[in-house]
């Protein structure tokens, strides 16, 4: 299909008794303007299992440390900050996902957008990160020696009480190594999805 443009002009010759003009037009013939769309095609199953991971991460972490302030509340402790802090974190991460949700559906998930929140909570979650390893496996008095020592050096059977006492604590230690886990795991996945981002810029 050829677009047609046409260039109308007029033109005059000048005398005594004034001046006349006559029209004349010009027809131009070539090829329509061209538009480049570029799209962006993402891997889906990489994506989502990206999703699922960052998802499950963050609802985990959310859930543990909302029980560790319940638990530190409830025996009048002080709330480190790095509780609220992750929670905070968790949370903007599902918040980051919901967002991805709303781009996908207007098509509009560029690879820019991604890298750059990609790489905002990967500065959060490794701050997390270096925080918890801290605790938990730090040179004084870290949660892991008290838990191998304390918790699972022993193994008390029975109904009693400190059956009950122990179970808790046990419950409380392999929490932390929860958190641990999926703070290592989702600040890695950021990475990952910055890389992911930077291919599709790449092959698209």
């Amino acid at each position: 299909m050829v677009a047609k443009s046409t260039v109308t002009g007029l033109t005059g010759t000048t005398g005594w008794t004034g001046t006349s003009f006559t029209r004349s037009s010009m027809t131009y013939d070539g090829p329509p303007p061209s538009t480049h769309v570029r799209t962006y095609n993402w891997p889906p199953w990489q994506l989502n299992f990206w999703i699922f991971v960052i998802l499950l991460a963050s609802t985990s972490i959310i859930g543990v440390f909302a029980t560790f302030i319940q638990i530190q509340t409830q025996l009048e402790l002080g709330i480190p900050w790095y509780f609220p802090y992750f929670i905070t974190v968790g949370s903007l991460s599902i918040i980051f996902i919901l967002g991805i949700f709303w781009l996908i559906a207007q098509r509009r998930l560029l690879p820019a957008i991604v890298m750059v929140g990609g790489f905002m909570f990967f500065i959060l979650w490794i701050v997390g990160l270096v925080v918890v390893a801290i605790q938990l496996f730090g040179p004084d008095g870290s949660i892991q020696s008290v838990c191998d020592v304390q918790v699972f050096g022993r193994n008390p059977k029975g109904t009693s009480m400190a059956t009950m006492a122990w179970l808790q604590q046990r419950n409380i230690c392999q929490s932390w190594q929860l958190v641990f886990a999926m703070a290592l795991t989702g600040t890695v996945f950021f990475v990952w999805v910055m890389i992911m981002a930077y291919q599709v810029f790449v092959n698209s």
